[in-house]
């Protein structure tokens, strides 16, 4: 059996597996397997992409394979953050046939996953590759799962945003509405202590007024191209920029070329296709 080791901050491991798999057996357990395939029946199999691909995920699998066969022998053939291509056996595995049948929809489920966030980061990064700037993930998570998404995108290559509404505040439109300008706002949340202030404006003429009140980061929210440059050139380096709203794989170079810090872009999370991954079981 090969040495298992990995951890993501935050994030427990064990707890998610079981959770998961406590959903996919419910009361019953493996009805299908229990009655198909023999008590001592072993197979060998490897995951296989079916497309080329970013990987995230590997890790996590192999824990659903490992809880439920604690000798199964297991080597991963590639690492997260690799790209391979179409037809690459990610990972080896022998053991307990049930216990492999059992485990394969919820491993493969976050892989696939996993893999197709990372997958799409990869191909946003690629894009602005050379350019400066540097890509953004977003907030925009599946509930439950944005430690492991947010690890993903930083398997294709983008950087984490704000983890969540603790570690920056986010002044946006309507906390503007409610404070009734962006000055008033921004200093609301200076006078509070907050060190880092990141600060959505939609035009340029709030742009001085959320820097004269301490903004510490501004979101250029849904500007064409042309305003981005002359926002990018008001703001002289003063405070980084980032280019969110709207942003797709066509427009993101052009984007990215006007001289802003970050582009963030939310449908690397919000929207990834998952990787085409299956499992090849043959009898040992």
């Amino acid at each position: 059996m090969s040495e298992f080791s990995w951890s993501l901050p935050g994030f427990d491991l064990d707890g998610f597996v079981r959770a998961t798999l406590a959903e996919d057996l419910g009361e019953g357990g493996d009805i299908t397997s229990a009655a198909v395939i023999p008590a001592d029946a072993r197979f060998t199999g490897e995951l296989v992409s079916r497309d080329a691909i970013a990987v995230a995920g590997l890790p996590i699998a192999e824990a659903f394979f490992r809880h439920l066969d604690s000798d199964v022998t297991i080597e991963r053939l590639v690492a997260d953050g690799d790209r391979v291509r179409k037809g690459t056996a990610l990972m080896r595995m022998e053991g307990r046939a049930r216990a492999m049948l059992t485990a394969e929809r919820s491993a493969l489920n976050t892989l696939q996953h996993l893999s197709g966030v990372a997958t799409m980061a990869r191909t946003y990064a690629d894009a602005i590759a050379g350019t400066g700037a540097i890509l953004l993930d977003t907030r925009k998570t599946i509930p439950g799962l944005r430690l492991l998404e947010k690890y993903a995108t930083r398997m294709g290559g983008a950087t984490n945003h704000r983890m969540g509404l603790w570690d920056a505040a986010m002044i946006k439109d309507n906390h503007v509405a409610v404070a009734g300008d962006v000055g008033e706002a921004v200093r609301r949340a200076t006078a509070a202590g907050i060190a880092n202030i990141i600060v959505e404006v939609d035009r340029v003429d709030q742009i001085e007024p959320a820097l004269a009140a301490g903004a510490t980061h501004l979101l250029l929210d849904n500007m064409t191209p042309s305003i981005l440059r002359g926002a990018v050139t008001l703001v002289g380096g003063r405070v980084p920029t980032e280019a969110s709203g709207g942003v797709t794989l066509e427009t993101i170079r052009e984007i990215a070329g006007t001289g802003v810090t970050y582009v963030s872009v939310g449908r690397l999370t919000q929207s990834a296709p998952a990787a085409d991954i299956g499992l090849d079981l043959a009898l040992a």
